[in-house]
């Protein structure tokens, strides 16, 4: 194997017999042509499938949408006729399907694998808070952008995948073996991911290289690689008082209410007038490398960080300092309540001392904190000296870790700049997330040597989980495209 000028070749005899340069241009005309002509068909049809995830649906089993859902990808993935294809719907023990696609390397010796990730089942719909024109589950293209509910989060994933190794094969490129995972549960915290992987790990064997298309980008000119994301305890905090609702003329003054004992619980853990949460247990020291991408991931965001939420009249952010503000979202703890019950709607809430309050909690964690233990700490903070002697339950249904990728190897430093430079004409950038992805932590324990690439399309504005959400096309080709990239940079880098 040798190098002749950017291209690597390898020799047989004295003689080039394949050379792996990639014709950039040429790549991004079939990626912008597949998604044109198939994948935008398709991911339009997926859209319009609710295919909502099991937290959220609990008849997901029997009402055919997953099912659904899962035929189309696959369908249109075999149709993609990739050599060395093999595609697989793993359905066992009562548990979410997965869908699992290997694609054998160009050369039966080449022993590395790269595992792409995805997942295709979706946040509720939250019909009814949708701007004019827009729907969950009508696809709607307006701008260059895609609407949908699942489209950016994270239905294009398989598409993208597949689409990326079909390009190198449309230019008869050597390439490493490919593992497609993409699993039907992610938004209910990947319960059923670990049994798929220990299930699979003999199929899956040791990626060097992970790349996860469930990510997102802080602007829409450069390719963005996420460097952690935070971890998550999701539970139901529930106060009850009394056995049944009393006239409040009657009980008030007498029976406090379920309402003010909940709001005195949750003092416990968040101070209400910064919203920082008060359990030292719940922070972590900071790595310094982190702390220099936040100076420069603010530099690059400015005010877009928080100018891209729709405000209304004069509300404001927590600070204006931008640093502060990533860090707040990418490496610190926070509370959000994010549903309710034993509340009435306001036009049939009588004048009634209700009997219990129940709140949903949601508290991201720093990315390198254990998840368990600080579950328990965070429940008995909020369970022990219940006030007045009120019942007080604090059910976890979620917890997970966060992540803190590895350090960049050389290779794939250069590989993911080179990627960005050529197909954004600008240099790549890396952020943390504030979000979770289950299956990045566990992957990051099980092959502690793999080098990660995470990333995808959730920008500003594309308002995954929320209503309105969507995706930039352009910006999808490209990134598409810079996987195309990167994908060769492997195997030019494992060949040598």
């Amino acid at each position: 194997r040798s190098l002749v000028g950017s291209e690597m070749c390898i020799r047989d005899r004295g003689n080039i017999i394949v050379a792996m340069s990639l014709d950039n241009e040429k790549a991004h005309q079939f990626i912008s042509n597949l998604w044109d002509t198939s994948i935008i068909p398709t991911l339009s049809e997926y859209i319009k499938i609710p295919n909502v995830s099991p937290a959220f649906d609990k008849e997901w089993a029997t009402n055919g949408h997953c099912d659904k859902a899962v035929k189309l990808l696959t369908d249109w993935a075999k149709q993609q006729n990739l050599k060395g294809f093999k595609l697989e719907i793993l359905s066992l023990d009562h548990r979410t399907p997965l869908v699992f696609i290997t694609v054998d390397p160009t050369n039966k010796d080449f022993n590395h694998t790269v595992l792409l990730y995805g997942h295709l089942d979706k946040q509720p719909p939250l019909k009814g808070l949708w701007e004019s024109g827009l729907d969950p589950y009508t696809p709607v293209i307006r701008d260059g952008k895609l609407y949908g509910r699942g489209g950016a989060d994270d239905g294009y994933a398989i598409f993208a995948a597949v689409g990326a190794i079909k390009a190198l094969q449309e230019q008869n490129l050597p390439h490493a073996r490919y593992v497609i995972v993409i699993e039907a549960s992610e938004e209910s915290g990947s319960p059923d991911l670990p049994f798929y992987v220990e299930h699979l790990k003999d199929r899956i064997g040791v990626p060097d290289l992970i790349v996860c298309l469930d990510s997102g980008c802080g602007t829409y000119d450069q390719m963005w690689l996420t460097t952690s994301l935070r971890g998550l305890i999701a539970g139901d905090l529930r106060v009850d008082i009394i056995e049944q609702g009393s006239h409040s003329g009657h009980a008030s003054g007498i029976v406090p209410s379920s309402f003010r004992i909940i709001r005195k619980l949750l003092d416990r853990i968040e101070d209400v007038d910064t919203g920082e949460l008060k359990l030292k247990e719940l922070y972590v020291d900071i790595p310094a490398d982190r702390m220099e991408q936040v100076k420069t991931c603010s530099n690059a965001l400015g005010k877009h960080l928080y100018e891209e939420f729709t405000w209304v009249g004069k509300a404001q952010p927590v600070d204006y300092d931008l640093e502060k503000l990533l860090l707040n979202r990418t490496w610190r703890p926070t509370l959000s309540v994010t549903g309710a019950e034993g509340l009435p709607p306001l036009d049939i809430a009588g004048n009634v001392l209700r009997p219990y309050t129940a709140l949903k909690l949601s508290v991201r964690l720093p990315p390198t904190l254990e998840a368990e233990p600080s579950a328990k700490k965070l429940k008995e903070a909020l369970e022990k000296d219940p006030p007045y002697g009120a019942k007080v339950t604090f059910k976890v249904d979620k917890c997970g870790a966060g992540w803190n990728a590895p350090v960049l190897a050389e290779w794939l430093k250069n590989a993911v700049e080179n990627a960005s430079s050529t197909f954004f004409k600008k240099h790549a950038n890396y952020l943390g997330e504030g979000g979770s992805i289950p299956f990045m932590g566990m992957l990051g324990q099980k092959f502690p040597e793999a080098q990660f690439v995470v990333t995808g399309l959730l920008g500003p504005e594309s308002n995954a989980h929320g209503p309105n959400e969507m995706f930039i096309i352009d910006y999808a080709k490209k990134l598409n495209s810079c996987i195309v990239s990167i994908l060769l940079d492997h195997y030019k880098y494992r060949s040598k």
